[in-house]
């Protein structure tokens, strides 16, 4: 058989022109430039907006148990009455002034939840609607750094997004920039946050995979340069805000981590697959934002006292790092453990329903820790092995972001057979919580039909 062509005879196909070959090394150019200016504009303004934050948490963490329980509800309020107080809704039909105002959201839009403008914009970030940074900002701060139950990752992705995307849309030229410098923002926010590259970059990609954004290399390029950029902020200035639990103790043996992993991850995923669609539920409560309050905030309230009563004051501050040290130093029963892990879920959605503006990761990582510690004493097994299996099970399973999970063992690190459990607990989260999800949403839709 004769090949017609010179190619068909295996010879090198063609060079692609010059000007086609400066355009492919121009869009990459662009990429690389707006997601270092993003990475170090939005890294940067993230931690000193977190800083900020820990600086109120630990505020109310140092005063007595009134004030831990007021303070946290005074935030709540604030945030509400910002949100809605100040913030204006506007229709389908409001014209572009109405619609560029500092203050106006959509008529339909949940105005605390920052994730839903993170995921609806993800691949379109020219349509990230910047302007309402500014008043979400101060909710965050209102509810964030009053105590309230709820976490700084959320803020971390938002804010980013938000910096990054307000870089480029300063003109023309500029916005060829908005993509790449909107997503390493966000990237570059949550890994400064928690000092792992990979998670910020991970979890920018995975929460964009809500949305159905395929992981372009484009994307990946922005969203990896980000990561980096955040790490290294943390890195070179050492501030270290969050404080992950570290195995540091492997299974004495291959069954005892398979059990470990297997009891944990099931646990770990089952609760918090339920808490997270309790949030859910409670971000989309279609009621007034007084009503949410009233309830929301009572909740709160005596999901404080409980865990101030079970465990420590401390433990129904923030995201939950309180209720960690707790665990970590009194080493609980099981009991006041099981019931301090549930009260951390209700805390949380009780301040979500009340319109709290913040994350939930963090929130959830902290329920699955505690659910993973529970199995520790009776399988003679490190506490810390179990809490940070819990930990990345509540992750995988809670917030459903497995790929983000695994980032985030493999950042924290530890002895190699901690790490492959933890990494197996977070597989058998990841199944347990879908299944969870699933079992939830069918017995809602038996008991409320009409939902």
């Amino acid at each position: 058989m004769r090949w017609s062509s010179a190619r068909g005879r295996g010879a090198a196909a063609p060079a692609p022109a010059p000007s086609a070959a400066k355009a492919r090394l121009g869009a990459w150019g662009i990429v690389g430039a707006g997601a270092t200016l993003g990475g170090l504009a939005g890294g940067f303004f993230v931690v000193a907006t977190t800083l900020l934050l820990k600086a109120g948490i630990d505020f109310v963490s140092a005063q007595s148990l009134v004030y831990i329980l007021i303070l946290p509800l005074a935030g709540l309020a604030a945030a509400v009455l910002v949100l809605h107080g100040h913030g204006t809704g506007v229709g389908a039909d409001a014209d572009e002034d109405e619609l560029r105002s500092l203050r106006a959201f959509p008529h339909e839009a949940i105005r605390a939840d920052i994730n839903a403008d993170v995921v609806s914009t993800a691949g379109k970030e020219e349509t990230f609607p910047w302007r309402r940074a500014p008043i979400r900002a101060a909710a965050i701060i209102a509810t964030v750094g009053s105590g309230a139950a709820m976490g700084t990752e959320a803020p971390a992705a938002y804010l980013g997004v938000a910096v990054g995307a307000f870089l480029g849309d300063r003109g023309q030229r500029w916005r060829r920039l908005l993509r790449p410098a909107a997503l390493a923002g966000g990237a570059a926010g949550v890994s400064a946050l928690t000092g792992i590259a990979l998670v910020g970059t991970v979890f920018m990609l995975e929460l964009g995979r809500r949305g159905r954004v395929p992981f372009d290399l484009r994307r990946v390029l922005a969203a990896l340069l980000g990561g980096i950029i955040g790490w290294g902020i943390d890195t070179v200035f050492g501030f270290k805000l969050i404080r992950f639990v570290v195995p540091d103790m492997a299974p004495s043996g291959a069954v005892r981590g398979l059990i470990l992993a297997l009891l944990v991850g099931v646990a770990s995923g089952g609760i918090s697959a339920a808490a997270g669609l309790a949030i859910y539920n409670a971000k989309t409560w279609r009621a007034s934002p007084g009503i949410r309050l009233a309830i929301g905030g009572l909740g709160a309230l005596a999901a404080a006292l409980a865990l101030a009563s079970i465990a420590a004051p401390s433990a129904a501050i923030g995201p939950g790092g309180g209720a960690i040290v707790w665990a970590e130093s009194a080493d609980p029963r099981a009991w006041p453990l099981v019931g301090a892990c549930l009260l951390r879920a209700g805390i949380t959605i009780a301040a979500v329903a009340a319109g709290g503006c913040g994350g939930v990761f963090v929130p959830l990582l902290v329920v699955g820790d505690l659910a993973g510690r529970l199995f520790a004493p009776p399988l003679g097994l490190g506490r810390d092995l179990a809490g940070a299996a819990g930990a990345a099970g509540g992750i995988a399973g809670g917030y459903h972001l497995p790929l983000t999970a695994v980032a985030m063992v493999l950042g924290i690190g530890g002895p190699g057979r901690a790490v492959l459990t933890c990494l197996v607990a977070l597989l058998v989260a990841t199944y347990a919580g879908a299944a969870a999800d699933r079992a939830l949403r069918g017995v809602g839709k038996r008991l409320f039909p009409e939902n």
